[in-house]
């Protein structure tokens, strides 16, 4: 089904797409991070190396999800993407369930593959959504709320994973989480409307799409979105390490079973993280009708200031204080997420909206998802010759330490912001 030029929505009709939304985007983080709980178990079952499982929990999920957002980001401006979210999560459900039936490394990192490509499908299409379902005015919030998904799903995912890692095994735990997908796909695909591109600015003139090259060269050209993108993606970065290997950290360094691990990080993650982001989108909305550049800089300060937080987090000697020291390290690590999302819409023209999500989830993802758990890994196997299992600590702090960069290219950007953002909204279409 097209959109409907003359079809106007209600306010409560796009909370509720909203609400849609944020659930699709539960289930791709509860789907991607329950790997994480099993490090342990798959690394023993198949002999693998900490390098290994990083590339694993990495780029065997980052690789093919960001190269296959790209073309799916070109349809995503073209088609309906109310269709488009429905069958890449239909894709990477069933895939979820394959890697259950995982027989080898090999099989398990092909199937993650599969995993990636479905969940490419996800966030580019349900960004245009929300960006033409919700004016500006109220789009950081209404972004930073699908944002939250990924820490309600990456809770669930933790504290179901603990339980399941305690009387079950790592198949079970796929198959479970994998297959309740199948029937949301229904969902989106019969109770989403696709609205007309441009909606929620009543910019809905009919234009042609973009070309890929002609959306690389209009955000290349602006000098924000380069710094921005790579501040952004070392923040990723370190979140994307933490949130991969923080199970394990836990129970190496500090010894936690499952369970408490599980309950500790489904409580950071879910809590910090939804709670981060949710203040970060209001940031955003307040801070645009101040001045537009605060809408960076001002979640990037508060983002900066958690990093030290973080990293006495990794140092803590104790559980206590290891646990005390991870909520509000992990709810500022997160404030910034809605000023991403927000400012990489607000800087594309509206016919290259899905694609620039896709290029910004190409870049942070292959940064963060992809190269953030497999530097860990690999850091961790070169440290452990001199620090044994405290190696995994250091290896993580490394990962902060490039989050404290990424922090101050942001601050940088808003150098150049207020005007690129002008030259985006004046942009003929």
């Amino acid at each position: 089904m097209s959109a409907d030029p003359k079809q106007e929505y209600s306010t409560a009709y796009s909370n509720y797409v909203l609400g849609v939304l944020f659930i699709v985007y539960v289930f791709n983080f509860i789907d991607r991070q329950v790997l994480s709980v099993f490090i342990g178990p798959i690394k023993e079952e198949f002999g693998a190396s900490d390098t290994q499982m990083g590339l694993l929990v990495g780029f065997a999920f980052a690789l093919l999800y960001t190269i296959a957002g790209i073309p799916i980001a070109r349809w995503a401006d073209k088609g309906n993407r109310r269709t488009i979210i429905a069958l890449g999560l239909t894709v990477w459900s069933a895939f979820t369930v394959l890697s259950g039936m995982a027989k080898s490394f090999t099989h398990l990192a092909l199937a993650r593959v599969g995993v990636g490509i479905g969940e490419a499908a996800g966030s580019p299409p349900a960004h245009s959504l929300i960006a033409d379902y919700f004016p500006v005015s109220k789009r950081g919030t209404a972004l930073a709320i699908y944002a939250a998904g990924a820490f309600v799903g990456g809770a669930i995912a933790f504290l179901g994973g603990g339980y399941l890692r305690e009387f079950f095994d790592w198949r079970t735990a796929f198959i479970v989480v994998g297959a309740p997908g199948l029937l949301i796909a229904l969902l989106v695909r019969f109770t989403v409307k696709e609205p007309p591109r441009g909606y929620s600015e009543q910019r809905t003139e009919e234009s042609q799409s973009s070309t890929l090259m002609e959306t690389l060269r209009f955000l290349g050209g602006s000098k924000a979105w380069v710094y921005m993108m790579a501040g952004y993606s070392l923040l990723s970065l370190t979140g994307y390490a933490i949130l991969m290997w923080g199970f394990e950290f836990l129970a190496r360094i500090h010894g936690m079973n499952p369970i408490s691990t599980g309950q500790l990080m489904g409580v950071v993650i879910g809590v910090g993280g939804s709670v981060g982001a949710l203040i970060g989108g209001r940031l955003v909305d307040k801070m645009s009708v101040i001045k537009v550049s605060r809408t960076v800089s001002v979640p990037a300060m508060i983002t900066l200031a958690g990093l030290p937080v973080g990293a006495l987090f990794l140092l803590s000697q104790t559980q206590t204080m290891a646990a005390w020291l991870f909520l509000p390290f992990f709810l500022m690590l997160n404030i910034y997420i809605p000023a991403m999302f927000s400012a990489n819409q607000n800087l594309a023209r509206l016919d290259m909206r899905a694609t620039a999500s896709a290029i910004m989830l190409f870049i942070v993802n292959i940064v963060g998802a992809g190269a953030g758990p497999l530097l860990v890994g690999a850091l961790s196997d070169v440290f452990a010759a001199e620090h044994g299992i405290q190696s995994i600590r250091y290896a993580l702090l490394c990962a902060v330490g490039l989050g404290v960069i990424g922090a101050l290219l942001l601050l940088y950007c808003t150098r150049f912001l207020e005007e690129d953002l002008k030259r985006a909204h004046s942009a003929a279409v």
